[in-house]
């Protein structure tokens, strides 16, 4: 496993981590000031400022992209579904101007929550079958734009309004019906506040292999959690073991960034700088 300890070269920021301090381009210049050399920016935050200044700004600051959050939200009823459809495919034509080497995938929950205005439905199977028949048809136009997709699994607290896909091993399956000749167009993005606790995570991570690991993300999960969404804790003041995380998707021959993406009130009530200089100091010695 690489040591982290020196630098933070293998440093990514979500930009959800400092959303509330600033928009894209003030995050970005704090990157670059506390030298953080790469991101993965949201697409509401490119839009308020412009896909073309985005663009602009992250190329003229020197910043490389780990990701682009996100795609997916592909549940839907069948009025909705075109929608969805135009919506992810105008996702990789941003991620591919932008430069990003994957978009991370949030594949929806039940249609009423992923697509507002949908007819309400209980049924999770059905979900799930539209979750891959709409991963299938994004992957068609991604191919175009040579532009990967990742799938990340969500916590089962968020079946329901957020990803009917909670394991890496569903993810996998995914993956592995869709993309069986693994041709570098589908995996998955492995974020351990949403992992941490899988008994299958280890075998899966393996069965996952470097072709398939895009992205890892971390944070720390609180006990007790006040906020299933947005109390996710700074790396180091919870209870995930981040390092033997690491070391699995290292061991697999993951070399790439380790991106810090914390939802938290407590952290976004904070100066921008103050979370920068933490986010370093404990991916030198959490991460």
């Amino acid at each position: 496993m690489r040591d982290f300890s020196n630098d933070h070269r293998w440093l990514s920021l979500n930009t959800a981590t400092v959303r509330k301090q600033g928009d894209l381009a003030q995050i970005v210049d704090a990157c670059a000031k506390h030298g953080i050399r790469a991101i993965d920016p949201w697409r509401d935050q490119v839009a308020t400022i412009g896909l073309d200044r985005a663009a602009k700004v992250i190329k003229d600051a020197g910043i490389e992209l780990t990701g682009y959050c996100r795609g997916g939200m592909f549940t839907a009823d069948e009025s909705h579904r075109n929608e969805a459809r135009d919506d992810n495919r105008r996702c990789v034509d941003e991620a591919k101007a932008l430069g990003a080497p994957c978009i991370v995938l949030v594949v929806g929950g039940l249609p009423q929550y992923s697509r507002p205005g949908s007819a309400p439905s209980k049924n999770i199977v059905n979900a799930r079958a539209q979750v891959d028949d709409a991963i299938a048809e994004m992957m068609e136009y991604a191919k175009q734009a040579n532009m990967p997709l990742a799938i990340e699994p969500l916590h089962p607290a968020y079946a329901a309004d957020r990803a009917c896909v909670n394991t890496t091993e569903q993810a996998l399956d995914i993956c592995d019906r869709l993309d069986p000749n693994r041709l570098g167009m589908l995996g998955v993005a492995l974020d351990v506040y949403h992992i941490w606790w899988d008994p299958e995570l280890l075998p899966q991570i393996a069965r996952a292999g470097k072709d398939r690991l895009m992205a890892f993300h971390v944070c720390d999960w609180l006990v007790p959690t006040k906020d299933i969404l947005n109390d996710r804790g700074m790396m180091g003041d919870g209870v995930i073991d981040i390092k033997s995380v690491r070391s699995a998707v290292e061991a697999q021959g993951f070399a790439g960034y380790s991106e810090i993406e914390i939802f938290s009130q407590n952290w976004w009530d904070r100066p921008m700088d103050e979370v920068l200089q933490v986010c370093i100091e404990r991916h030198k010695t959490v991460v």
